[in-house]
């Protein structure tokens, strides 16, 4: 190690690989914990913060180090190394799990090592045996497939400074490997920063679609996301807020307040745990996002992850592809493992909403209810008797115009125009002549 990547390092802070330490204090528990999980680095003499604070290393440090990984259960593998002040404990990940220390069994949760209970140490040997997919390695993939743009990106969101290059980075992040020079890529790598992911990996794709009413019949609007996972997010928010409408509300001040049908930050924590969370073994299914006329249903291959009780969904995190969770972690796009589904559910109960159901059996399904929320104030929304005026009197001056246009027209979304349509032609004060492609609109009481 350089001072350059040790620098990179303390930029980059605690992970799920990387732990701080200043003391003796808890060292067991920090080994076990990664013994358990993955593997990681604890990095003794640096403060939580990333700031040096150094340790005078002698070989007494060392041997009591050595002891306190060999009296685990079972023993636990480690590697010294040093840099300037600072010791540097390798901590293997265990292949005889799980590893338990003086006060108890630990796990790695995102940057924190967490203690289990006894049900949670029985669900965690259920669970162990199964190849994390994230985790292999991809011998397919080189250099010459890697999007240099995308890290830079990355790196710039996570705000780390470039100090490395581009396989020391990756390595660092322990999403690629360095073996006699070449760079040895995890299938993680690819799924974010890959030139061209749909030639790797067809089932990472992200699927949106937009039905007419109820049920999967007339497609209104279809999308399939699959540059890389942060991507993917990204246009799939787009993708909903595009086609989800909102109301206005006026409460006597200036400006008027936008009320969307669904928090978008709860939609958000959705898709992001879909696209975390899904079993990505799975090849034969994609997540799905999709809009009826009375609910949003997102859809997670996979069910949930062995060791994951039904009766702890929500209250509990067992993490099916912990280098995604990291990377996205890294950017900020979630914040801590394991609190998604209680945050979605309390912004639904602060916007007044019912509450999202969840589904499981090879998939998990979150159906949010397309209900607006009631209120006694003064509103004027988006679905109002107002705004059906107004497509009616442009209607009567342009039978042939097309929902985009009285989108762009009246300022609100197409979803929106779907919406007024059909309680225009349910009221029976306006009918569609001809084929959706080519015909025109109708308002009922006027001349041809």
């Amino acid at each position: 190690m350089d001072r350059n990547e040790f620098k990179f390092i303390l930029q980059e802070g605690e992970g799920y690989r990387i732990e701080f330490k200043e003391s003796m204090a808890g060292l067991d528990k920090e080994m076990c914990a990664f013994a358990n999980a993955s593997g990681g680095f604890i990095y003794f003499g640096v403060r939580d913060d990333g700031t040096v604070k150094g340790v005078k290393i002698t070989n007494k440090l060392k041997s009591q180090i050595v002891d306190i990984a060999a009296n685990c259960d079972p023993a636990i593998k480690i590697i010294l190394q040093e840099f300037e002040n600072v010791l540097i404990i390798e901590v293997r990940e265990g292949t005889d799990k799980p590893y338990r220390c003086a006060s108890g069994f630990y796990n790695r949760i995102g940057p924190n090592s967490q203690k289990l209970k006894r049900d949670a140490i029985i669900e965690f040997v259920q669970s162990e045996g199964k190849i994390r997919f994230d985790e292999l390695v991809f011998r397919d993939f080189s250099e010459k497939d890697f999007d240099e743009e995308k890290l830079v990106q990355f790196l710039r969101l996570a705000q780390i400074s470039p100090l490395l290059d581009t396989p020391h980075i990756l390595r660092s992040l322990h999403i690629a490997e360095i073996q006699q020079g070449k760079t040895i890529y995890y299938n993680s790598a690819v799924m974010f920063f890959a030139k061209n992911l749909d030639y790797h990996f067809y089932h990472t794709t992200v699927t949106c679609a937009l039905y007419r009413d109820k049920e999967k019949v007339d497609v209104l609007d279809r999308k399939d996301f699959n540059r890389d996972l942060k991507f993917n997010v990204d246009e799939t928010m787009l993708f909903l807020e595009r086609h989800l409408s909102v109301r206005y509300e006026f409460d006597g001040s200036p400006r008027r307040r936008e009320i969307p049908e669904i928090p978008p930050e709860a939609l958000r924590e959705a898709v992001l745990n879909a696209v975390i969370h899904r079993d990505y073994f799975e090849k034969g299914a994609n997540v799905m996002v999709e809009i009826f006329s009375d609910r949003v249903e997102i859809t997670s291959p996979g069910g949930l992850p062995k060791g994951l009780k039904p009766e702890d969904f929500g209250t509990r995190s067992v993490l099916r592809n912990p280098n995604v969770a990291n990377i996205f972690q890294r950017i900020e796009y979630i914040e801590k493992m394991g609190t998604g589904i209680r945050r979605i559910q309390k912004m639904m109960s602060d916007a007044g909403l019912p509450s999202v159901q969840y589904k499981w059996d090879n998939f998990v399904k979150a159906i949010f209810p397309l209900e607006m929320k009631k209120t006694s104030g003064k509103t004027s929304g988006k679905t109002s008797g107002k705004t059906s005026g107004k497509i009616i009197e442009i209607v009567l001056t342009n039978s042939d115009i097309t929902i985009p246009e009285l989108s762009e027209m009246i300022g609100i979304t197409e979803r929106s125009v779907e919406r007024n349509l059909q309680k225009l032609q349910k009221e029976g004060r306006i009918k569609r002549i001809g084929p959706a492609k080519g015909g025109r609109w109708k308002v009922i009481g006027t001349e041809k």
